[in-house]
């Protein structure tokens, strides 16, 4: 195409001018650099919400039912299993017991929340399997009581797997002076590690019998876990279970239980393609001086071409070509970049997190194709709108006037 070669040679081409040349090449490195920024930052949003979501959700449930006036319990829980069950795309549900406990081992004492599971379920047996690291969920009901800790809280107390550890429940006996603490002696069982530092810092399983005696509790449950075949129809399917449930239990879905972390990553996103975009303004804006150099540079050669018969419209599309092949050429260096450092930092975790605040061990990348179609498509347009200008300029040259005193 003739439009198409001209603009290449004008880019390519020695010219009297350095600076345009200079210029040319920053517009070039200004559109690679937003582009690699760009597709960094959204690789960055999108790995601690992989993260959040495989770590957290793959341990937790999808949605918690749980009883409205607290320390009631959940009544008639079985039955209320069975019906959930039955709503279609809820992939699996059971009965839970949750509460807050001390253990005592030869480190240090730890505080922690003590869940009863049912070892048979299958959804609260595959979550516990995914994430066991060593030990075994079938020996929860042994001779001596069992008990699953979180890594980080076993390394806290100091136990390893087959050490006896004490639970100490603050929901004692009640005695003329007043509630005393009950302890119970339990055989560590299994160790698990979900990669999410809060789970495994402060989480302990065992079976849900014992956890109701350690409650001082009868056949009482206060949560029911479900899991879902589709994450996003969570809050609608919750709506339903609510209905079942009635008046007296919530059915709160993980958007509900997470939506200040969920928050914040969708304004961290939104953020960080404002800001970065900025990186693509800047660029459009050389596009833009350097054409328009250009067109005062090329007034001589655009006159010759346009009293050879070159129309208008094709002396146009000859800058706006220019313009493309800069945005082309920066977006296919910044994928290239981008993508290669997200895969480089992701697999040898080159930036370090300490994990008591961040709840990772290191910053996760997760580049995404469409994100690259997207952020490219972005930075093409960007580039042929910084063109618009110069090259309805060069459209107004007179032939006649450029080449007077030629």
């Amino acid at each position: 195409m003739f439009e198409l070669f001209v603009a290449g040679r004008y880019l390519v081409a020695k010219r009297k001018q350095a600076v345009i040349s200079v210029i040319t090449v920053i517009s070039v490195l200004g559109v690679a650099a937003g582009v690699m920024a760009l597709i960094i930052a959204l690789a960055v949003n999108n790995g601690f919400r992989g993260t959040f979501q495989r770590s957290l959700l793959g341990a937790t449930a999808h949605i918690n039912v749980l009883e409205k006036q607290v320390d009631q319990g959940i009544p008639d829980w079985r039955a209320l299993v069975q019906k959930i069950e039955k709503v279609p795309r809820v992939s699996g549900a059971a009965a839970t017991l949750y509460g807050s406990v001390f253990l005592s081992g030869p480190l240090q004492p730890s505080g922690c929340v003590l869940k009863g599971i049912d070892p048979k379920a299958p959804t609260q047996r595959a979550d516990i399997l995914k994430f066991l690291r060593t030990g075994s969920i079938d020996d929860l009901d042994g001779e001596v009581p069992g008990i699953i800790l979180g890594s980080k809280l076993a390394q806290e107390v100091g136990m390893r797997l087959g050490s006896q550890i004490q639970v100490i429940s603050p929901q004692g006996e009640m005695t003329p002076f007043g509630p005393r603490p009950s302890y119970f002696r339990f055989r560590v069982v299994g160790i698990f590690e979900s990669g999410f530092y809060d789970l495994d810092k402060t989480w302990a399983f065992t079976s849900l019998k014992q956890a109701q005696r350690i409650m001082s509790l009868g056949d009482i449950v206060n949560s029911i876990e479900i899991k879902v075949s589709d994450l996003d129809a969570a809050p609608e399917i919750a709506r339903e279970i609510e209905r079942l449930g009635g008046p007296k239990l919530a059915a709160l879905p993980w958007t509900e239980q997470n939506r200040q972390i969920l928050g914040a990553m969708r304004l961290e996103r939104t953020v960080a393609v404002l800001t970065i975009g900025l990186i693509q303004m800047v660029a459009a804006l050389n596009i833009l001086i350097s054409l328009i150099m250009m067109v005062m540079e090329k007034q001589r050669d655009i006159a010759i071409l346009m009293s050879l018969g070159t129309r208008r419209e094709q002396i146009r599309r000859i800058f706006l070509y220019q313009g493309l092949l800069i945005g082309v050429v920066g977006s296919a260096i910044g994928l290239a970049m981008g993508y290669g450092l997200c895969y480089l930092g992701d697999r040898y975790r080159w930036i370090s997190l300490d994990e008591s605040v961040y709840s990772v061990a290191f910053v996760p990348f997760e580049a995404r194709a469409i994100d690259g179609l997207w952020v490219a498509g972005l930075a093409i347009a960007v580039s042929l709108l910084a063109t618009l200008y110069p090259a309805n300029t060069a459209t107004k040259i007179a032939p006649a006037e450029a080449l007077r005193y030629e």
